[in-house]
């Protein structure tokens, strides 16, 4: 009995949650509508198949992309068409007849980690990043008990919107196919007793991974039953048709971060914290023998020392609190054959404090005991505007999440110092979108909601009334979250367009697989605007876990990842080297520039992040079950190896003599701030005759899975710059409040002419509410004052008690003020006072883990 508990635990644990569709069926005599995925193709028995070519299956791109085409290199070859001596350079209309292909003899099919062969770029240097002028002014158990209606019954809570049309999806090119027995429970197809999801209140079509919806996801390609759709609308665009631009950048191995990078975040000190799982072997052993699964990394010195926790952070999310502490919740179950210390993380919460005014600290992480509402295995995470914390989704056990009771659709609010408050509520759009559900992108919006992303749906969501705001349309392509992860970022906000959002999401794939095809496009969306829809284009080439990290000057680099497979151990291969610098505020044809090109896979569980000097760091990579130090090309499981070399890439605004012009000497009047419209003064010194001058706001989140948790950049306004002065002294403006700048740590970055300063660590915190403090039996931040001083002696003494166990161990975008009136007062944020709304789901009391085990065996 121990040997079979063992093995359940290891097979929960360990492995990677990988899930594979239901087999998909086909009629080869009717092409107009095949059921296939992307990338599949419809065998002579009626059944879908890898194909293995998904640029066969690409469509070109419809945007005036095509208006400028440049010859590809003499290596490449073309199919049939206006190719090459066909036509001329720079000709409309190649694009749509000429799709590039590796030319065979430069490919080992056995070779998964062979670099794919590309073309040379021949475009001219990138001219310097945008510039624009606008016009500115200032001012218990692991299951949780999911609701089942019957299929006539309307959604409540999260599955109310307020009014706001569902997806608009073409008209069925297909009959809704042979009725069966109607779902009771949501599921549906052939994995589920061939039931069909006949009225069902998510939708009426039956998707590939058997869930009852009406997106895209479910309604097009793979759709098993129901008023099914295809069509070119569903087939993601093709790469580039032209050259991006070449420009410089760099990559340079400074060091190793002694623990496989899985996770990532910039502390106060300015050192790095990564996080791992737990490992049979790590670079770094902790004072009790036990190899280390956390380190903490000095950018400055590239040393690097072991962090202890005492429970399994694998695939955790995080955040930074309000006070600058980094929080990191969720994870996974203990492997006690490999480490007994350390203990189940499913429903951990831990906590790692750095401050800028004491760079020496070198505690590890501290984990009181307090636990999430719920098991949460690949969830994410963002501050509100009070400070308090919203976890979302994750897997309660690591099991097939195609089965829903596998599955945690759900979120729930920490308070501001990341205590547990409150319980799971079911959240329609991550329950309507099971499997893809797990790290689904959020964004704080300027009215205080937040932006969900999930599959290929969005929505915005107000976490205080627990309601849909709006609707989003889908966007068109593939699947962009795990376990075909894409990137997602928010633009730069500023004061000059009213601190609008605009949000980016790049790349994905079609499907878990190592032959799976990789989604070429991005989309663009302004979420509040009046009628919100997706902007598409192209990326250089196709690419799935590609992350995007905003840059000081306002571009945003793009980078790690591949060209083929998806997230998980051994399912992905082709890795792209290269770093893509996209610039939002260009034109078409000119937003894209190539910087450079590494020479490491950055595959599964790799990071990057922005340095206080403006470089960034690139790290990890460990698509395996437990580390492999030699590779093995031929077997996929084991072709990458677990890496531990550490990068930092520096991008083309360090480059050549820009590396001398940096701003230096600054020196800020307050390095504790308040997002209520105050200002702040800053002293700089600069070169001579420079012209550009942003005051950036920026934070960069916690970051795993090619997600950068609570990421956000802003353009301060500022008054007194004299342009071509070498001694400079501005007044700074806040953002009005902290919807804009959620409380926690930020870096300060002067940049001038596009060169970034040394950034400085400052505390942004909220607006004190109105009144005296709380008095005995008083709310503080939605608990007891009794209760806050107990949590808060619990968290002293287990840092003491740490203590006590190591003994001696180890645009022009920069907006310059003209006047005192505030851009945007249209807040719906929280407040300190306001009560999240709690709702009971129906939660089963907690029960032993071996007891859990006991009864699944």
């Amino acid at each position: 009995m121990k040997g079979i508990l063992l093995a359940l635990l290891v097979c929960a644990a360990e492995a990677h949650i990988i899930f594979e569709h239901a087999p998909l069926s086909c009629d080869p005599i009717l092409p107009a509508f095949q059921g296939c995925l992307r990338g599949q193709r419809c065998s002579r028995h009626g059944k879908c198949e890898s194909s293995h070519r998904p640029e066969d299956e690409i469509q070109p791109p419809q945007s005036d992309s095509t208006a400028e085409i440049t010859q590809r290199d003499s290596e490449v070859e073309y199919a049939p068409g206006k190719c090459r001596g066909d036509a001329g350079e720079g000709e409309a209309g190649i694009a749509a007849d000429c799709f590039m292909k590796h030319p065979s003899h430069l490919i080992d099919e056995d070779d998964v980690t062979q670099k794919a062969a590309r073309p040379h770029l021949r475009r001219p240097f990138w001219r310097p990043p945008f510039r624009p002028k606008p016009k500115v002014s200032i001012t218990g158990t692991n299951r949780i008990k999911l609701p089942t209606p019957t299929a006539s019954a309307t959604p409540t809570s999260t599955s109310t919107s307020t009014g706001q049309p569902q997806p608009q999806l073409p008209k069925p090119s297909m009959p809704s196919g042979p009725l069966g027995n109607v779902t009771t429970d949501g599921t549906c197809g052939s994995t589920h007793g061939d039931t069909v999801c006949g009225n069902w209140f998510y939708g009426s079509c039956c998707s590939a991974y058997g869930f009852c919806g009406n997106s895209t996801a479910h309604c097009g390609l793979g759709c098993q039953s129901g008023p099914c759709i295809n069509g070119p609308a569903l087939i993601p665009i093709a790469p580039l048709s032209y050259h991006p631009f070449k420009i410089p950048g760099t990559f340079t191995t400074v060091g190793r971060s002694g623990v496989p990078a899985m996770m990532a975040i910039l502390m106060p000190n300015g050192k790095v914290a990564f996080a791992d799982k737990i490992e049979n072997y790590t670079e770094l052993i902790l004072p009790n023998g036990q190899f280390a699964y956390s380190s903490e990394y000095d950018p400055v010195t590239n040393d690097v020392v072991a962090l202890e926790y005492k429970t399994n952070a694998f695939c955790a999310g995080g955040t930074v609190l309000a006070d600058g502490r980094a929080l990191s919740v969720g994870g996974n179950g203990p492997l006690n054959f490999i480490d007994p210390t350390v203990k189940d993380g499913f429903k951990g919460i831990r906590y790692l404090e750095r401050k800028f005014d004491d760079p020496k600290a070198e505690e590890g992480w501290i984990e009181p005991g307090h636990s999430l509402s719920s098991a949460r295995w690949y969830p994410s995470v963002q501050t509100m505007p009070d400070g308090r914390i919203f976890v979302a989704s994750g897997s309660l056990n690591g099991l097939n999440p195609t089965n829903s009771d596998n599955n945690n659709p759900t979120y729930e609010l920490l308070d501001r110092d990341g205590f547990p408050h409150g319980n799971s509520v079911v959240m329609s759009i991550l329950e309507k979108n099971q499997p893809y559900y797990m790290y689904p992108f959020l964004h704080l919006l300027k009215d205080g909601n937040l932006f969900v992303f999930v599959s290929k749906s969005s929505q915005i969501f107000n976490v205080e009334t627990d309601t849909i705001v709006k609707t989003l349309p889908d966007l068109r392509g593939d699947f962009r979250t795990y376990p075909n992860t894409g990137g997602s970022v928010m633009f730069p906000l500023s004061s000059a367009n009213g601190w609008e959002p605009e949000i980016m999401i790049c790349g994905g794939g079609a499907y878990p697989d190592i032959n799976s095809p990789t989604d070429a496009s991005c989309g663009r969306i302004k979420p509040l605007s009046e009628n919100p829809t997706w902007e598409v284009e192209s990326m250089p080439s196709e690419r799935v876990m590609v992350e995007g990290t905003l840059l000081p000057d306002g571009t945003i680099i793009w980078l790690n990842g591949c060209s083929r497979g998806a997230q998980g151990f051994g399912i992905a291969k082709d890795p792209v080297y290269d770093p893509w610098i996209y610039n939002p505020h260009a034109s078409n044809l000119e937003r894209w520039a190539v910087g450079g090109s590494s020479t490491i896979a950055r595959m599964y569980h790799s990071v990057a992040l922005l340095l206080l000097d403006g470089t960034v760091m690139v790290a990890g990579s460990n698509p395996v079950e437990q580390p492999v130090l030699v590779p093995n090309p031929k077997d996929p499981k084991t072709a990458y190896v677990t890496e531990f070399r550490v990068e930092i890439y520096t991008p083309h605004y360090l480059s050549g003599k820009k590396a001398t012009q940096r701003p230096f000497d600054v020196v800020l009047s307050n390095r504790h701030l308040v997002a209520n419209g105050g200002a702040f003064t800053v002293k700089f010194n600069i070169h001579k005759d420079a012209i550009d001058l942003h005051v950036v706001l920026y934070q960069g989140g916690f970051v795993t899975h090619s997600l950068h948790m609570g990421h956000r950049m802003l353009y301060l306004d500022y008054t007194g710059w004299k342009a071509g002065e070498a001694e400079q002294t501005v007044e700074v403006a806040m953002p009005p409040d902290s919807n804009i700048a959620p409380p926690g740590a930020y870096v300060i970055y002067i940049v001038v002419d596009g060169v970034p300063s040394m950034g400085q660590f400052v505390m942004v915190d909220n607006p004190a509410p109105a009144g005296d403090k709380p008095k005995e039996g008083d709310k503080l931040n939605g608990k007891d004052t009794e209760v806050q001083e107990k949590q808060d002696q619990q968290l002293d003494e287990a840092k003491a008690n740490k203590t006590v166990e190591e003994g001696n161990g180890m645009p022009k975008n920069g907006t310059e003020k003209d006047d005192k009136k505030g851009k945007d007062k249209d807040k719906q944020g929280t407040d300190d006072g306001k009560k999240g709304k709690e709702k009971e789901n129906g939660e089963e009391k907690d029960e032993e883990e071996e007891d859990e085990v006991e009864e699944e065996d």
